[in-house]
């Protein structure tokens, strides 16, 4: 089975801390949201991907080769963003394998997928909003999926597509891929995956659902901290500083330097950081910032950034540098 990752995105709602750097290296929970799909994907027995990538797209491809060199890598650029369907268009030439597992950089996921690919029935990830018109969603008819649309304005189906599809046989959907791009079928502008599901539906291939509780965007700032939250919950850190108050869960690498402070609940501390006399919840430091004398919360604080002074909620990119007196 093959892997693909569309992570080609600018991350637009992150910004400032993606103008240097793409969404999918963003350290939630002590690591790149990528690294986190990367090791799910390996512990489903997935060794084979290929990564979409556009804007910063070199620093995507060293990242995995240098950190996940057994993971058989193939990237693939989408110069202009057209949509997912055209993303995943464009990965098709590197499709070996019979089945492939679409999943989202930028989404984290729980979900047992031994089950779902052990059926070799075509599926899609999905999970019970009440807003379904942010998503795009799966309407059922005994069973299976009988049709799909992208971002409904009127509520035709609470069961929103999570950014996980499961594609028992490759050719369909190469097909219908090739379909949606030759005859430049658009939704809201774009070239959508679902309508190239839709297509595969229509010509009769036959996709069930699986139910992902256990499903956490990274798109913006809120979500983002959310997901810190449920991925340091599970994964608990040990460096604990002897010169300061722990309220776990948190995560301070080893290369950190902290001291006096109160952290936590909910703190990432990455590399290289220097962290002093200062109180932090619900925070994400990135590489090589430094913060000092201040009550923090609620905040994205982005790598060599230099903080000083009161209690803030922040989010502030690279190099910044702030004193409060």
């Amino acid at each position: 089975m093959r892997a693909v990752i569309p992570a080609a995105g600018f991350g637009s709602r992150l910004k400032p801390h993606t103008f240097t750097r793409p969404k999918v290296l963003l350290n939630v929970g002590g690591k790149p949201m990528i690294s986190h799909i990367i090791d799910k994907l390996l512990v489903e027995g997935i060794t084979k991907a290929t990564f979409i990538v556009g804007y910063l797209g070199e620093q995507v491809e060293e990242y995995v080769k240098k950190y996940h060199p057994y993971l058989q890598a193939d990237f693939v650029y989408q110069e202009k963003l057209e949509g997912l369907g055209h993303a995943i268009w464009l990965a098709t030439p590197t499709f070996d394998d019979d089945d492939i597992f679409i999943v989202l950089g930028d989404t984290i996921f729980d979900v047992n997928l031994k089950e779902v690919f052990q059926n070799k029935v075509s599926s899609l990830g999905v999970k019970y909003v009440e807003d379904p018109s942010r998503f795009g969603v799966a309407v059922m008819k005994d069973g299976y999926v009988e049709k799909l649309i992208e971002k409904p304005s009127t509520p035709v189906s609470k069961l929103a597509l999570v950014g996980m599809y499961y594609i028992s046989q490759k050719q369909p959907l190469v097909d219908a891929l090739n379909e949606l791009v030759e005859k430049d079928i658009r939704t809201k502008g774009e070239l959508q995956l679902t309508d190239a599901l839709q297509i595969m539906i229509d010509k009769g291939h036959k996709f069930t659902t699986f139910a992902v509780e256990g499903w956490y965007d990274c798109g913006k700032k809120e979500t983002i901290l959310e997901t810190n939250r449920y991925l340091l919950t599970k994964n608990q850190n040990v460096n604990l500083p002897k010169s300061c108050v722990i309220v776990p869960p948190v995560y301070i690498s080893e290369n950190a330097v902290v001291e006096n402070c109160v952290i936590g609940p909910y703190v990432t501390i990455s590399p290289k950081c220097v962290i002093k006399n200062c109180i932090i919840q619900n925070t994400i430091i990135r590489t090589g910032a430094q913060v000092e004398d201040i009550l923090l919360k609620d905040s994205l604080i982005g790598p060599h950034a230099y903080i000083k002074g009161n209690y803030r909620i922040i989010n502030v990119g690279d190099n910044t540098e702030i004193e409060f007196s």
